[in-house]
C-alpha cells in the first residue's frame, strides 16, 4: 500500500514543497500565538481564572 502511495506522491511535480509550507504554516501559528499568550495582560487572566468561581 505505501509503494503505491510512494510512487504516486513521486509523479507530482513540486510535491517537495508541501512539507515545506505545512511546517511554516505550523511554526507561524505558534510563535504568533506565543506573543498573543505572552502579551496578554495579568489583569484579565486574573479575571478570567476567577470566573468559574463566581456564583453569577
Amino acid at each position: 500500500m505505501f509503494e503505491q502511495i510512494k510512487h504516486n506522491m513521486e509523479t507530482i511535480a513540486g510535491v517537495a514543497v508541501y512539507p515545506i509550507v505545512s511546517l511554516l504554516i505550523f511554526f507561524i501559528f505558534f510563535v504568533v500565538l506565543g506573543f498573543w499568550v505572552a502579551s496578554y495582560k495579568k489583569e484579565r487572566i486574573n479575571e478570567l481564572s476567577q470566573m468559574p468561581l463566581e456564583d453569577n
